[in-house]
């Protein structure tokens, strides 16, 4: 299979998503707690300059189930 850009976002969007999925599935149990505290990193821009104006809102949120799926999908991508 040959390797481009594309594919790898497809790939580590896939791992991020399974890790997400994932830490859902574990957040009942209380050992693996760990795994599923989340830190949300968030970008507010806006601007108004009277012509036009503008409001964006990115939210990222993360925790270790879904860094460890998307380093899961990576290694799943060098190996094709």
């Amino acid at each position: 299979m040959k390797k481009n850009n594309l594919t790898l976002i497809v790939v580590l969007l896939a791992g991020l998503l399974t890790g997400t999925i994932l830490a859902e599935l574990l957040s009942d149990v209380p050992a693996l707690s760990f795994l599923t505290k989340s830190a949300e990193i968030r970008w507010e821009p806006k601007a108004d300059l009277q012509v036009v104006r503008y409001d964006l809102k990115f939210a990222v949120r993360l925790n270790l189930a879904s860094v460890l799926g998307l380093a899961g999908a990576f290694l799943v991508y060098r190996k094709m």
